[in-house]
């Protein structure tokens, strides 16, 4: 009776996790309870007769749990089973003209030849990845027809009774998958995508007060729950095959909601490719929080403000990045985000420049600075995502949803610039606004210096005093102000650990 409890919890555990698997469960039935009919049904087994079974083993082998990978067996099936019929009706056909005596020996030189090529070929790696399954079907009916046709004197018959069936039980398979509960690879895809996002921020988010701040001896059962939690980026790192074999299926798919026929999904590999390095960085960090040699508390405090600028402006914008995947708009807050974190860097390399690290004893300078490092690196790939995330929602024709916040008028210009975000200023009356412009407006600006760029944003200086008199009013109501525009160059983090660098070698 213990067993019997295991398998039903177990049962019950595997369709709390995704109860898409219980109603794939009953497609399945229903496709095999259709098809069945030919057995059941006299006139339909007086057509086709033991021939029928084909359709049952079709639906057997054909249905998967999404609509791409029924898809893609099913058409493999359908087109393998048409050409090696014709093939081996050829091959008996040819077979049979050389004699009773020669008519065995070329069926069974026709088969070797075949298989030992398609079976090469499999070895293909595009092949494997969309075709393996119809070739080596292609293999079986070939061999079946050619050699079953030796003994058979209607070889015709037999192989539009073999394709029939098959091509019903294949179409039968792919009806219920699509029309019945459809579960897209699609959407799985760009679900985990967003997902992975997500859960990157979550650690980067939550590093700044693992890092910074002393353990506390508690419960050891929250100490571990919490240590879990933190600890889901590991899905990440295991996820290429599951990412690949979505895509794969996923181009097998008809268009549906708002993923098009030849969606970009390649771009979105490319995307979980950068995902996974961060992920391997973020790895290598969560080592030194469960380090056995830990840096004093003292000495991580000395560089604890840019650091975590460094981690949460990061997960801020891995944040914005997975919002806007998931509601498949375009967004260019994440951008803010990413400059933010660039400034920390600078705000590092100064500090360190500054000879805060000169009395650190070298182990633990070098622990430090690895740490640093790894920071750096994650920035550096926070940005190379944030771009990525851009090429897809363009590829993809993702929809521009962007909310201004405010709107300032060129005085040299019909352009309205949007969406202005304040940066911290640097003195007492000069004010820096990160503006992000629409496309036109970034184009009109950048085309003015001989560039040209899409979603890109500007900084904008405005001077702002108290005296109302010096502001000129006009008639509508809007203050006019002088601006100048600094476009925000790309920040280079590589060289933030030089000052350190040549403080361990001094050592």
């Amino acid at each position: 009776m213990e067993k019997v409890r295991e398998i039903v919890r177990e049962g019950r555990r595997v369709g709390k996790e995704d109860p898409r698997r219980v109603v794939h469960a009953f497609k399945v039935g229903l496709a095999l309870a259709l098809v069945s009919s030919f057995y059941y049904y006299q006139p339909l087994y007086d057509n086709f007769g033991v021939n029928a079974m084909w359709a049952v083993m079709t639906v057997v082998v054909v249905f998967e749990f999404s609509v791409g990978a029924t898809l893609g067996k099913g058409i493999n099936r359908a087109v393998a089973t048409l050409v090696a019929g014709g093939l081996g009706i050829g091959a008996h056909h040819l077979a049979s003209l050389s004699g009773p005596t020669i008519e065995p020996i070329l069926l069974a030189i026709f088969v070797f030849v075949q298989a030992a090529l398609s079976t090469f070929v499999r070895f293909f790696p595009r092949v494997k990845a969309r075709y393996d399954y119809g070739i080596l079907i292609f293999i079986l009916t070939f061999s079946l027809i050619s050699v079953s046709g030796f003994r058979e004197d209607e070889i015709l018959d037999l192989a539009h009774k073999r394709l029939s069936t098959v091509i019903m039980g294949g179409v039968s398979c792919v009806l219920i998958s699509i029309f019945v509960c459809p579960v897209w690879a699609g959407q799985d895809l760009h679900s985990l995508l967003a997902s992975n996002l997500d859960t990157l921020s979550h650690f980067l988010q939550e590093f700044g007060d693992e890092y910074f701040e002393a353990t506390a001896d508690g419960d050891i059962n929250e100490v571990e729950k919490r240590r879990k939690n933190l600890e889901r980026y590991k899905s990440v790192l295991n996820s290429k095959s599951n990412e690949e074999a979505l895509a794969n299926f996923a181009r097998w798919e008809p268009r549906h909601g708002q993923f098009r026929f030849r969606h970009p999904w390649q771009q979105y590999l490319a995307l979980a490719a950068l995902l996974r390095q961060c992920a391997y960085r973020i790895d290598a960090l969560n080592s030194y929080l469960n380090s056995d040699f830990q840096i004093p508390m003292d000495i991580k405090k000395k560089l604890e403000e840019p650091l975590r600028r460094m981690s949460s402006e990061s997960a801020k914008s891995m944040k914005e990045m997975s919002i806007s995947l998931k509601k498949m708009t375009k967004s260019s807050f994440s951008d803010i985000h990413v400059l933010n974190s660039q400034s920390a860097c600078k705000a590092l390399s100064t500090l360190l420049k500054s000879g805060i690290l000169n009395n650190v004893e070298p182990l633990q300078l070098i622990s430090l600075t690895t740490t640093v490092s790894l920071l750096i690196d994650i920035v550096n790939l926070t940005e190379k995502i944030s771009e990525s995330v851009h090429e897809l929602a363009s590829a993809a024709r993702f929809k521009n949803k962007m909310k201004p916040t405010a709107s300032l008028k060129k005085s040299d210009s019909v352009s309205v610039v949007r969406a202005a975000v304040p940066i911290k200023s640097h003195d007492s009356d000069d004010h820096v606004v990160t503006i992000l412009c629409d496309a036109d407006v970034s184009n009109t600006v950048d085309q003015s210096r001989g560039k040209s760029s899409v979603d890109s944003c500007h900084h904008v200086a405005i001077k702002i005093d108290d005296d109302d008199s010096v502001h000129e009013k006009h008639e509508d109501g809007e203050i006019h102000v002088h601006t100048s525009f600094v476009p925000c160059g790309p920040t280079n983090a590589s060289n933030v650990l030089d000052s350190s660098n040549t403080r361990i070698s001094g050592n």
